[in-house]
């Protein structure tokens, strides 16, 4: 039997976990360089198994244990691990970020060991929903992520608009909220498979080959867009977001926007689209404006903000519409770059976020007015901020271009004036991250921050590895759309010919 990868990846993080309920509160380096050592690993393996990963073969690969494992006989249930060209870029994403994050919270002092614990199972859960490929563990793991989340931003949490209890019960009850339309609607899909077939299949290759009606399809796609949707921050679900990051800890918020909300557009994509194309093709020219309305409402809510964390919050949420604009395309161009633009932000996102929680650690604000001139004192964290802040705009060179462009051409074929007033965007997104920029790291050395230290040693660690993720990607944007193709391509196909025999 071949040596199951995927699992001990998942695996890594929580034995990490483990070992840290044993070492001493008072030994907090220790606890870290454990949780370090954990998602370390997880990153290794990701790597390892994203560069074996055979695309020219596509389909699930690395299938541990040789196939599913029942587990529940009566609801068809089984412990099936396994990735392919969709779920391998969110994995790896996971891992960076979550490498990134144990570093980014370095200098965390406030019980600082069940920090690490619960941001290693976190990642853990996180990890779970993208290789899942049975419906129930999918939603397991989904589940496993909201609690840990509210406790962090409720103890180690800070915010100036709202209180972190507000921010942290806020975004759980929205997430909860979407979780429940998302459940109604899993149970009805998987009993009228039964009903169809005669025999309890979880896996997602298994429902996506049952004929739903094309009524029940249409019902059902709708509950699921309210769920992923909820998760993706899809306007007008999108409220928790912004008060979400502002309240949260500095590592979750990276992880929270580089990769919760990615959740959403992976399960939009791999459950709601896979299983339901008749009910996508209903609702696609809904998705688009919804997503038009999110990009545009939202690059005009983060032009009026002076919290930071609020800034990049609203980014997050306009950035999410460009992602449902190419998902509601139905066409491989266009979902591929919805993939590529979620991996492209996920790793912005938590750079800026890095970021900006070094800034808040060492000058005790995020309120832009207050701030200025840190590039004269902090030059190299002002490089880690800018580049973040040029890939959200969309630098070319940079790992958002390529994407956002893709996602452009295809909508543009698709939707026509939708894309133009999604391209408009852009250019709020440019006026507000340069704004920002420039009151925030730019202009004469401010005295009252003279004291303040630039990062380096472990704060390097998330500008190091996400900001090369950023160049490189810009650089070979083929390291990722490849992968992206060789997984969105075979469902798109399926899709095609799903809407055919419905005669649509």
């Amino acid at each position: 039997m071949s040596i199951p990868v995927l699992t001990i990846t998942l695996l890594s993080p929580m034995l990490a976990a483990f070992v840290i309920m044993f070492i001493p509160k008072e030994e907090e380096k220790l606890c870290k360089w454990v949780a370090a050592a954990g998602t370390g690993t997880a990153l290794l393996l990701s790597l390892y198994v994203y560069f074996g990963y055979d695309q020219t073969l596509g389909g699930l690969q690395w299938v541990d244990f040789g196939g599913p494992i029942p587990w529940i006989r009566d609801l068809g249930v089984s412990y099936y691990m396994a990735v392919d060209g969709l779920s391998l870029p969110m994995l790896l994403l996971t891992n960076l970020i979550g490498f990134s994050a144990v570093f980014a919270s370095w200098n965390v002092t406030l019980r600082a060991k069940e920090l690490m614990i619960y941001l290693l199972i976190l990642i853990a859960g996180v990890m779970g929903t993208f290789i899942a490929q049975d419906l129930f563990i999918f939603l397991l793991f989904y589940e496993v992520v909201v609690i840990p989340i509210y406790i962090m931003v409720i103890i180690w949490g800070s915010s100036k608009r709202v209180t972190k209890e507000y921010a942290g019960m806020k975004l759980t009850i929205y997430l909860l909220i979407g979780s429940a339309f998302l459940l109604v609607g899993v149970i009805a899909t998987f009993v009228k498979s039964v009903a169809i077939t005669g025999v309890p299949n979880m896996s997602f290759e298994a429902l996506a080959q049952v004929a739903f009606p094309e009524q029940f399809q249409i019902y059902m796609f709708a509950l699921m867009l309210i769920g992923f949707g909820s998760l993706l921050s899809m306007w007008p679900f999108h409220s928790w977001s912004p008060d979400g990051y502002a309240g949260a800890p500095t590592a979750v918020s990276m992880i929270h926007a580089g990769v919760l909300k990615k959740i959403g557009g992976y399960g939009l994509i791999r459950f709601a689209v896979f299983v339901l194309p008749l009910g996508a093709k209903f609702w696609a020219p809904y998705i688009a404006v919804l997503g038009v309305i999110g990009v545009a409402y939202a690059a005009m809510g983060a032009l009026a903000q002076k919290d930071l964390k609020y800034v990049v919050g609203y980014s997050s949420v306009s950035h999410m519409g460009y992602v449902l604009l190419g998902v509601a395309s139905l066409q491989v161009i266009g979902v591929n770059g919805a993939v590529a633009n979620m991996f492209a932000h996920g790793v912005m996102a938590a750079l800026f976020f890095s970021m900006i929680g070094f800034i808040y650690e060492k000058t005790h604000t995020r309120w832009i007015p207050d701030l200025g001139g840190i590039s004269h004192q902090a030059p190299r964290l002002s490089v880690g901020f800018m580049m973040a802040a040029l890939a959200s705009l969309g630098l070319p060179g940079l790992i958002s271009f390529v994407p956002e462009f893709v996602i452009f051409v295809q909508s543009f074929k698709s939707f026509g004036l939708l894309a133009v007033v999604a391209i408009a965007g852009i250019i709020i997104t440019a006026l507000y991250v340069l704004r920002a920029g420039a009151n925030t790291l730019f202009g004469p050395a401010r005295e009252e921050y003279n004291h303040i230290k630039d990062i380096r040693g472990a704060e390097l660690v998330p500008l190091v590895v996400l900001g090369s993720v950023l160049v490189i990607g810009g650089i070979l944007p083929s390291l990722l759309f490849d992968m992206v193709n060789s997984g969105v391509a075979p469902i798109l196909a399926h899709i095609n010919e799903a809407l055919q025999l419905g005669g649509r």
